[in-house]
């Protein structure tokens, strides 16, 4: 598989809360080095990263709510619209996962329409984060890609790479993109939207088997050891 190809579905992660200014700048070097779909970022640096990468491209992409989901609606909402004026096209926005949980499901069909309908007023797109490493079953994974498909998003995302759940034992356990959450996903998104693998991406071999269940977007820190390594 060539590089471009591959690179090409690659959002490449800046999201690391240690991240200065400078690395930040690296990190888009590198994203348009290698040509990548995306960088995404922290919300204080869109306008930075959307002057690093304007006239490329490679699209700017931010996160909501990130990454426990649990901020107010209407703070999801205020930050989609910044987001969107600094310069975002992308927005990845975590769910309420304790309203998926608890089944409220009214709720979180208008916290996701909320980042939705501001991001299709500015002609951006939304990717909706699951957390599927705190979700109980496979049929809350379907009822959440039912209603990101109600409420016109563009993808859903299986982790943020931030979601450590707590064992019995007292160890903290990390899944991220599973195959088997990734081919649900893709069955259950339909033909109108698409999927987004990110969480413990980080060989080219993760990568490709990511492409070849159909995902159409990988998130990833480790993009130049993904793309340097030779191809299957």
């Amino acid at each position: 598989m060539a590089d471009d190809d591959l690179a090409r579905l690659i959002d490449h992660s800046l999201l690391h809360p240690t991240l200065s200014d400078a690395e930040i700048r690296a990190g888009c070097e590198l994203a348009l080095r290698y040509n990548v779909a995306a960088v995404c970022v922290k919300p204080a640096a869109v306008r930075l990263v959307a002057d690093l990468l304007a006239g490329s491209q490679t699209a700017v992409c931010t996160v909501v709510g990130f990454p426990h989901g649990a901020n107010l609606s209407e703070v999801k909402a205020f930050e989609a619209e910044r987001a969107c004026r600094d310069g975002a096209s992308e927005l990845d926005m975590v769910v309420n996962v304790g309203w998926v949980l608890a089944g409220e499901w009214d709720r979180v069909v208008a916290d996701i329409c909320g980042v939705v309908d501001v991001a299709h007023d500015h002609g951006a797109i939304t990717k909706v984060i699951f957390e599927n490493d705190y979700l109980p079953d496979d049929t809350v994974k379907i009822r959440l890609c039912e209603i990101c498909r109600e409420v016109g998003a563009e993808y859903v995302k299986t982790s943020t790479g931030f979601g450590f759940v707590r064992q019995p034992d007292g160890h903290y356990d990390y899944r991220g993109a599973t195959d088997a959450d990734v081919r649900l996903m893709v069955e259950h998104a339909g033909p109108a939207m698409r999927v987004k693998a990110a969480g413990g991406i980080r060989t080219r071999a993760d990568a490709e088997k990511m492409r070849d269940l159909g995902v159409s977007r990988i998130g990833a820190s480790a993009t130049a050891a993904i793309l340097d390594a030779p191809g299957s």
